[in-house]
């Protein structure tokens, strides 16, 4: 049959749209949505015939119409999914940038929420009916957490440094050891954004060693701040002299010039109580009388996406005046959730437990061991073609966040018979809910460091799914 009398036999979009199984897709999915997947796919059909160096040896059979039909339906539904959506991280490493880093606590829903469906008190002032301030909500309570005389929130901690340098050290100088010049996610370097606000880097020290004298001696007229940024995501070891912060504390009361600190990671507890390495709190930086430090909402402290700035009422008011604080705010819902998840804070006995980044980074080998007893046990149950054992592994903090902390972990090492371990990583990952895993020695590595208990089921019925 020539391509001619072929292409004519080509269903019309109208016949495809009262197909029956096309009508009950109308229900839920956008007329407008269909029309796009049925034209695209007849027109793909139309392509390939023409593309043919000899005439189709075929006809338009049910069998192309119901493939045809088949793949328009499956295009639609894969359409209105979010693109934005769940995913089970079975990869052990707790802070997933990729991922989306911290998980928010079960308990802040209803709050969050309530923002984000209904009006609320942004930036209204209830007792006085005034307008008021936005971040009012979150000044007091980080002021009480951290010791603090006042408190800023934008929207990353980037964002943060940014904005303190170009309110305190536009057009001045910034004195940084060589060993602090960190590059953060995404190729960005504390030099370039440093560059964005206007300041001047003085570089001083070695990559491996900086003194106290190397900052004196960077002391000119033109000096607007010392710059001192934790190295929250690398560690420089060996032959090495850092300035402790208290002596460069001294150093700026003595010039009179302010001491900035960037730590990063943002940690609001100390560590050390669960085994795990120090790393310097925020309490610990404005015990030491560093006049202003930023960090992270959405590492260390557990909560979304956000800049946190506290220090000096002095500087902190300025940068409230800066037109870039408009800029870089946060929205409601960003704030509903770092409120709601500082005020777990306020009960520090339990608050490792009721956040997850914390509860996750601090749970024991021998609680992973039971959680992997029982996913281990529900895989078996399946009776499909997987070998799979319990093995001992490490889990990463992730998100540049204790970068040489192991922690000591169970896994489920899975290999199938008929399936590649790379072509069982793809089906678990383009799941109707993604199972991001990694594969090792030629395995498929679960974590269950990083897996929810409800996460088994979808696991169980993903890994079903892969092998029916």
């Amino acid at each position: 049959m020539n391509k001619g009398m072929i292409l004519s036999k080509l269903p019309s979009v109208e016949e495809i749209l009262n197909q029956e199984e096309i009508l009950k897709l109308l229900k839920t999915i956008p007329r407008s949505v269909v029309l796009d997947k049925i034209r695209f796919y007849i027109n793909d059909y139309r392509c390939s015939i023409l593309s043919m160096k000899e005439d189709p040896q075929f006809e338009i059979s049910q069998f192309i119409k119901e493939e045809l039909i088949q793949s328009i339906v499956e295009a639609s539904i894969d359409y209105m999914q979010m693109n934005l959506r769940e995913v089970i991280n079975a990869t052990g490493v707790v802070l997933h940038t990729n991922l989306g880093r911290a998980l928010l606590s079960d308990e802040i829903k209803n709050e969050v929420w309530s923002v984000a469906s209904g009006y609320s008190t942004l930036e209204i002032n209830i007792n006085t009916g005034k307008r008021g301030s936005r971040y009012s909500h979150v000044v007091e309570i980080l002021k009480r957490i951290t010791g603090a005389e006042d408190a800023l929130v934008v929207n990353n901690n980037a964002a943060a440094v940014l904005l303190v340098l170009g309110t305190m050290t536009k057009n001045k100088e910034v004195i940084i050891s060589r060993g602090e010049l960190v590059e953060i996610g995404g190729s960005f370097r504390v030099p370039e954004v440093m560059s964005q606000s206007g300041a001047r880097l003085i570089e001083i020290g070695t990559t491996n060693k900086t003194h106290l004298w190397d900052y004196q001696n960077a002391v000119s007229e033109n000096t607007g701040a010392f710059l001192k940024v934790h190295t929250s995501n690398y560690r420089i070891l060996g032959f090495t002299k850092v300035v402790a912060l208290k002596e460069l504390v001294a150093l700026g009361k003595k010039t009179e010039i302010p001491v900035i600190e960037d730590l990063g990671s943002g940690v609001l507890i100390d560590l050390q109580k669960y085994g795990l390495t120090y790393e310097p709190t925020v309490q610990d930086s404005v015990r030491a009388g560093v006049d202003v430090i930023t960090f992270s909402g959405d590492k260390l402290l557990g909560g979304p996406q956000a800049g946190i700035i506290v220090g000096r009422k002095k500087y902190i008011e300025e940068m409230k005046k800066n037109p870039l604080t408009r800029a870089l705010r946060i929205d409601k819902l960003t704030m509903a959730a770092l409120e709601a998840t500082l005020k777990l804070y306020l009960d520090e006995a339990s608050v490792v437990n009721r956040i997850p980044t914390l509860r996750m980074i601090t749970e024991g080998k021998t609680s992973i061991e039971e959680r992997a007893k029982e996913l281990h046990s529900r895989l078996l149950a399946l009776k499909i073609d997987i070998d799979i054992a319990i093995k001992d592994d490490y889990s990463q903090v992730g998100g540049g966040s204790l970068p040489l902390e192991e922690l000591p972990t169970k896994v489920l090492a899975i290999k199938s018979r008929k399936i590649s371990s790379a072509g069982l990583e793809e089906k678990l990952r383009r799941g109707k809910i993604p199972i991001i895993t990694r594969i090792q020695e030629d395995q498929i590595i679960l974590d269950l460091r990083t897996i929810k208990e409800r996460d088994y089921i979808i696991i169980c019925e993903a890994f079903r799914a892969s092998f029916s």
